[in-house]
C-alpha cells in the first residue's frame, strides 16, 4: 500500500474513530493496546496510532476483533507494560526506547549523536520497510519472543529543556542534572557533556522538574508539549542531537493465533496507524500544539553550526565506545548497519 494510500485511510479512520466511537456489537476476540502518552489523537503520537489502529482493526474484521485502548500509563511503567506484552496478560504495547531497552539493550544503537541529518532520513530509516528495520525487528523477536509491528521515531529530534540557563555551548551544560531515561548512551551522553544524568521513570520527570530534583530534560518537541514541562521549565534549547525509536511490539502467541485474513488486517492497520502518528508529530511540532506553545512561556534557542559540532565531538566517541563495550561484536556489527543503512537514506 503506497504511504499517500495509507495516510488518507489513517484520516479516514480518526474520523470514524473520533465522530462515530465505533465499536463492534459482538466481538471474537480482544486484543488490549497499551501506552504512555495522552489518547487524544491530536495531542500525541501514540494516542493517534492507537485510534487508527482500532478503528481499522474493529472495521476491517467485521467487529471480530476489539481493540481496548489503555493511555497515559494506565497499565504501568513502559518496561513493566512491555513484561504483560510478553506474559499475554495484554496482547500490544507502544513503547519507548527507554522502555525496550529493559527487554533489548540493543535498541541503544540508535542514540550515536547527530547521526540523522534530518526528519525525512529518520522516517526512512526508522521504518519496518527499511533493511534495517527488518534486521532490527527480527532481532528483537528472536531475543524477546515479542512481535514487532511496528517501528518510528519518538516524536522527533530531542531539544533540552532546562529551568537554570540557556544553552548556547557545551559549557553551558556543566553540572546540570538532567533527567534521562534509564539508558546508558542517554546518561553517557549527558555525562560527555560536563552534565549530570538523573535517570527517572516517565511518570515522575515533571515532580522531578517541579522540585528541583533534576534542572531539565530532554525529548522531541510534541512531548515536552503534551507533557506541559513549559509550566516547570524556562530554558529550552533545539539540539536535534538524538532521535530515539518508538517500537510497537505484539504477543506473538497472539499474534500467530489470529487467522492469515486477521494478521493481514492487523498488519496493514499497523502500518497506516504508523503513518498517522509520524504525520501527527510533524503537525504538532509545527502548530500551536508544538513550539510557538512553548515559546508562549519558555526562552527558545537552537544551537549554531559550529556548537552542533561540538557537541557531536564531545558525545558521538563516547556512546559508540559505548556500544561496542557493552554489546561486543554484535553490538558493532548492528551499529555499522544502521550507520550503512542512514547514508543510503541521505543519498
Amino acid at each position: 500500500m503506497s504511504l499517500i494510500r495509507r495516510l488518507s485511510t489513517a484520516a479516514a479512520a480518526l474520523a470514524v474513530a473520533a465522530g462515530l466511537g465505533l465499536s463492534p456489537a459482538l466481538a471474537g476476540t480482544t486484543l488490549k493496546l497499551g501506552h504512555l502518552n495522552p489518547a487524544d489523537p491530536m495531542q500525541s503520537h501514540s494516542g493517534a496510532m492507537a485510534a487508527v489502529f482500532k478503528a481499522l482493526v474493529e472495521s476491517g474484521t467485521n467487529g471480530e476483533i476489539t481493540v481496548d485502548l489503555f493511555s497515559d500509563g494506565q497499565l504501568g511503567k513502559d518496561d513493566e507494560v512491555i513484561q504483560q506484552v510478553r506474559d499475554g496478560v495484554i496482547q500490544a504495547s507502544i513503547s519507548s526506547a527507554g522502555g525496550i531497552a529493559a527487554h533489548y539493550p540493543l535498541v541503544g544503537v540508535f542514540d550515536v549523536p547527530f547521526a540523522f541529518p534530518n526528519i525525512a532520513v529518520a522516517h526512512k530509516v526508522m521504518n519496518l520497510d527499511s533493511a534495517f528495520g527488518r534486521t532490527f525487528a527480527a532481532d528483537v523477536e528472536a531475543r524477546t519472543g515479542l512481535k514487532v509491528v511496528g517501528l518510528l521515531d519518538s516524536g522527533g529530534f530531542f531539544a533540552i529543556s532546562n529551568s537554570r540557563r540557556p544553552i548556547t555551548s557545551v559549557a553551558d551544560m556543566k553540572d546540570l542534572r538532567i533527567r534521562t531515561m534509564t539508558l546508558p548512551t542517554h546518561e553517557t551522553i549527558v555525562s560527555s557533556l560536563g552534565g549530570r544524568p538523573t535517570p527517572l521513570p516517565w511518570a515522575e520527570v515533571y515532580t522531578a522538574l517541579q522540585t528541583g530534583v533534576a534542572d531539565g530534560q530532554m525529548n522531541p518537541i510534541p512531548i515536552i508539549a503534551f507533557a506541559k514541562f513549559d509550566e516547570v521549565q524556562k530554558y529550552l534549547t533545539i539540539t536535534n542531537h538524538i532521535i530515539t525509536p518508538y517500537v510497537w511490539v505484539m504477543n506473538k502467541g497472539f499474534y500467530d493465533g489470529l487467522t492469515a485474513e486477521q494478521r493481514a488486517v492487523v498488519d496493514y492497520a499497523a502500518a497506516a496507524a504508523v503513518d498517522a502518528g509520524r504525520g501527527i508529530s510533524r503537525i504538532i511540532e509545527a502548530s500551536e500544539r508544538g513550539l510557538p506553545k512553548l515559546a508562549k512561556k519558555m526562552e527558545v534557542n537552537a544551537l549554531s553550526a559550529s556548537e552542533r559540532a561540538a557537541f557531536a565531538e564531545a558525545t558521538q566517541p563516547a556512546v559508540r565506545k559505548l556500544i561496542v563495550d557493552k554489546f561486543g561484536a554484535e553490538g558493532e556489527a548492528m551499529l555499522n548497519a544502521l550507520m550503512t543503512e542512514i547514508e543510503t537514506a541521505s543519498k
